[in-house]
């Protein structure tokens, strides 16, 4: 790359940073890319550390030593989430979405770039601080979420199936007891898509009872993997605590309650905003 002015140099250093989450990147590196002293490269870095931060973009680690350099985590704030959430929720409660059995349609929703951008660094602030391998999803309402998260994580998806395709190659497959059905239903996930041992967050678009969800921890032990969190864009308020299978999980809306007959449905910011979360 050609010597920059620094101005420019710091349009491209923050972009390149944005664009590379969760990657330590020496400040050699930075060095030979714009031709410029390692005191220079410092002197960059400390501003836009200092306007990510201040804009709520995210944060920028430096770790010093031979082997160090600097990592671009994103999150959110608090306040800018809750503001992004109320919004969304507000949309959720839209009569023409509810769907018998208590659900939401919200597959337009999972459509809009924006949106998912959001979600995405929510989830990616709620689990920054943990050791993840791969995200898991099941298909297919949570791909995009899934994806979302990983761009900010800067990690891998994988997929599971309600069937096993051939063109997946030998699979492993479980059948599980829907949480909400209480019917027994059938999901698989290739051998080769996951290494075993690896730790993994899930992430999903609607809980209700968790049925869904513990079945993907259930096929996950299958790989000798651990569940490093789970993350749902909704959850229903409407099961009883009895009935909820999962009660480690962080929810970023929550259905609260929802009439059949007016189609009227109260959505309100899941736990991803509780006090009791936000202290762990």
């Amino acid at each position: 790359m050609k010597k920059l002015k620094r101005s420019s140099r710091l349009v491209e250093m923050t972009q390149y940073l944005l664009s590379r989450p969760h990657t330590l990147i020496s400040l050699t590196a930075f060095a030979d890319r714009y031709q410029s002293a390692k005191s220079s490269i410092s002197e960059d870095l400390a501003i836009i550390k200092e306007v990510f931060e201040e804009e709520g973009i995210g944060e920028l680690h430096t770790l010093a030593g031979a082997a160090g350099g600097v990592k671009f985590t994103p999150k959110m704030q608090e306040a800018a989430a809750l503001t992004i959430m109320t919004d969304i929720c507000r949309q959720l409660e839209q009569p023409e979405r509810v769907l018998p059995g208590g659900y939401l349609y919200i597959t337009d929703m999972l459509g809009q770039p924006e949106l998912l951008a959001d979600v995405g660094r929510m989830f990616a602030t709620a689990f920054a601080e943990r050791k993840i391998d791969v995200i898991m999803t099941v298909e297919t309402k949570g791909i995009p979420l899934a994806y979302a998260t990983a761009a900010c994580l800067n990690i891998p998806v994988v997929i599971v199936r309600r069937d096993n395709k051939v063109t997946e190659g030998s699979a492993v497959s479980i059948n599980y007891v829907s949480g909400s059905t209480k019917r027994i239903q059938t999901m698989s996930l290739a051998r080769r898509a996951l290494k075993e041992q690896s730790r993994v967050l899930i992430i999903d678009d609607f809980m209700k009872a968790g049925g869904t969800i513990q079945g993907m921890m259930d096929l996950l032990f299958e790989f000798k993997a651990t569940v490093a969190g789970v993350g749902v864009f909704v959850e229903s308020g409407e099961v009883e605590l009895e009935e909820r299978l999962l009660e480690d999980y962080v929810s970023l809306a929550k259905l609260t309650a929802v009439d059949m007959k007016t189609k009227q449905t109260t959505v309100v910011p899941g736990n991803y905003f509780s006090n009791e979360r936000l202290g762990q």
